[in-house]
């Protein structure tokens, strides 16, 4: 119930289910309980489940809905609950009782056999084998680490939602008319004069993308790029500080654990083998894009010096003379084919698309409580049967985190007594808003970004598991979880699909097909660039855990990367990493690679539906059995076998990329 939550419920709710969770873990690894998996189930997982419930929803307020006072109640039980997950991973006692069962695992099925040794691998990665001295500092470390995440989040929030500029009309030539409306709505919002620039993503990037005047662009790609840093508009938020102390501790904690680095750490329960295999890898894909990017970059210097007059192209002009070079060649803009792409319409596509593929149907429950009046919450249904429920937040606002994620509220699973929970999922992205009275326009960007969190939330709702540990998107290696949600990008490329997505927000006309064959032209349009730039930052945060030492000197290190691999080398004062909160205030530490990694395999996966036709139910059912149902009861590469009768090859990618 969301909308009930207050912050002052928080500290005793979840003290009480913390004393409720750590008496189970108590009765669990007391000589009485037996090591049997049903019985630690029945211990064990109800209450830690209810509290990883209740921690998740105060969480996700946080990052959706935040106030003072929120996020007061949550940084004030943070430390007590990351002790208790802590103390619960390095329990020695459970640890033995899960050997245990594990030491006979033909009594078990084989999902609970694949918990059984995710959980034996988790005890060892969480400290249960240290001792002494050690553990203590082990367990010190995972304190501070989960309170440094959480302020440099919060740092990147307090930089982005406390700059404004107020920019003249005139200032604003070239930015698309809803975005200048929203821009005055806001000032007048607050009584003030002109029109209200924020970072923002939705009102950041149509100046970047769109305004003429370069000074205006300069100042907000200045603010963008400095944001949480010394040199930015607050540097009382740098993450400077917060970035070093987070390197070193992880890299303590790899030591204690007997590894070389924290990459070595990271990797142990994803696909990729070791530091040295992702580099390679990442090596040898910017090795493909570099003749590319170099092109790319070449074009559009050329261009914006005969056609822009920007005969020194910036950071801050690339956006700009990169939409006006597409503009040129190709013929169209985003901001025209924006005006197709109403959310409603898009929505209602993206649904249908789902309900044909997967044999479901999406219903809208209008009484479930949200935590904003924008949020809406839907039921998925198989022949009158439900299978899951969603909440989705589509737009951008104050007191919510940046980006664009799925997260979890509950997991399917078969509890101890024998009631059936469905999954529930949380999709949140951060589009431009409604204006006035026309519905909310996306760009095609927005429309892929869309599909990819549903992705996300189809392997998590549409799993057929029953396992906590290994249901939905649980258990499923970290480089091979973007499978799913880069495969749902594919549709937003099919001239069949975009038919059913759009119709222009004021003649409702459907996309015309000689605007769709613009875009399919403009589609590998500077994917060498963007190559490039993804490599970038999966190198910098690989060789960031891999070499111990780099913690002092993180933009050494970045520019060194960028040297190397990058055709376009920001300014000096381009603070990028200390907003980089994937791998500072996320899961992505050593980890960042995954995107091109599950990249790979997504390029490959949709080829077989290239091959067989994208509406083909028989593909989309072997799709659906052996990707979205089996999530992590299985290892990725077997699934991507079982699916594709084959290990994954990289030409699909290069391929669709326009780098074959």
């Amino acid at each position: 119930l969301f909308a009930s939550i207050q912050p002052e419920h928080i500290q005793p709710a979840i003290a009480e289910l913390l004393a409720e969770a750590d008496k189970a873990l108590a009765l669990a690894t007391s000589d009485e309980t037996p090591a049997d998996y049903d019985t630690l189930s029945r211990t064990l997982n109800v209450p830690t489940e209810r509290l990883g419930h209740a921690w998740g929803a105060v969480g996700h307020l946080n990052a959706v809905a935040d106030t003072p006072a929120l996020r007061e109640a949550y940084t004030g039980m943070l430390p007590a609950v990351t002790e208790f997950y802590t103390r619960y991973g390095a329990d020695e006692k459970l640890f033995a009782k899960y050997k245990a069962i594990a030491a006979n695992p033909s009594a078990l099925n084989p999902a609970r056999q694949q918990v059984l040794r995710h959980a034996v691998r988790d005890f060892v990665l969480s400290g249960a084998e240290l001792v002494g001295e050690a553990k203590t500092r082990f367990a010190a470390i995972q304190e501070r680490t989960a309170e440094l995440s959480q302020k440099f989040s919060e740092h990147v929030m307090d930089a982005t939602d406390g700059y404004a500029y107020y920019a003249t009309l005139e200032e604003l030539a070239g930015v698309p008319a809803d975005s200048v409306e929203a821009a005055r709505n806001a000032a007048q919002a607050e009584s003030k004069d002109g029109y209200k620039l924020t970072l923002h993503f939705p009102s950041y990037f149509p100046v970047m993308q769109y305004g003429t005047n370069r000074q205006l662009r300069e100042t907000i790609y200045t603010a963008y790029a400095t944001r949480a840093s010394e040199i930015g508009a607050k540097p009382e938020l740098d993450n400077s500080a917060l970035m070093q102390e987070l390197l070193m501790l992880r890299q303590e904690e790899a030591q204690l654990l007997g590894y070389t680095n924290f990459a070595e750490t990271s990797l142990v329960p994803k696909m990729a083998s070791s530091p040295a295999q992702v580099l390679a890898f990442l090596r040898d894909l910017a090795a493909r894009a570099r003749p590319f990017a170099e092109k790319d970059l070449k074009e559009l210097k050329d261009f914006a010096a005969a056609e822009l007059g920007l005969a020194d192209l910036q950071s801050w002009d690339v956006s700009f003379a990169s939409e006006k070079l597409k503009e040129a060649r190709y013929a169209f803009s985003d901001q025209e084919v924006r005006q197709y792409f109403t959310a409603p319409r898009v929505l209602q596509g993206l649904f249908d698309i789902i309900e044909k593929l997967f044999d479901v149907k999406i219903v809208e429950e209008a009484n479930a409580e949200v935590w904003h009046e924008t949020v809406k919450f839907y039921r998925l249904e198989r022949q009158g049967q439900l299978v899951a429920q969603f909440y989705l937040d589509l737009y951008a606002r104050n007191g919510k985190r940046p980006g664009a994620w799925m997260d979890e509220v509950r997991s399917r699973w078969t509890r101890p007594d024998g009631r059936q929970q469905t999954p529930v999922a949380q999709l949140v992205c951060n589009f431009s808003s409604p204006v006035g009275d026309k519905p909310a326009l996306l760009t095609h960007d927005d429309v892929t970004t869309l599909f990819h969190e549903f992705g996300h939330g189809l392997h998590h709702m549409l799993t057929q598991v029953n396992e906590l540990g290994v249901s939905g998107i649980n258990g499923v290696e970290w480089d091979a979880v973007e499978l799913p949600s880069q495969f749902m990008e594919n549709f937003c490329w099919e001239w069949d699909v975009l038919q059913q997505l759009t119709a222009h927000v004021d003649t409702g006309a459907p996309l015309p097909r000689a605007l769709f064959d613009k875009m399919t032209a403009a589609k590998n349009f500077q994917s060498g660039l963007m190559t490039l730039r993804q490599i970038e930052f999966s190198l910098f945060d690989m060789r960031l855990h891999a070499e111990p030492g780099q913690e002092t000197q993180v933009q050494a290190l970045l520019d060194e990367v960028r040297q190397e691999v990058a055709v376009i080398i920001p300014p000096a004062f381009n603070r990028m990493q200390h907003s980089f909160s994937h791998i500072f205030a996320g899961g992505y530490a050593a980890g960042y690679y995954s995107y091109k990694w599950a990249e790979l395999l997504s390029a490959d996966a949709w080829s077989a539906f290239e091959e067989e036709g994208v509406f083909n139910a028989s593909t989309g059912q072997r799709y659906l059995h052996n990707i979205l149902e089996v999530g992590g009861a299985r290892d990725a590469m077997d699934n991507f076998k079982a699916f594709r009768g084959r290990e994954p090859k990289i030409d699909a990618l290069l391929r669709h990329q326009g780098m074959a």
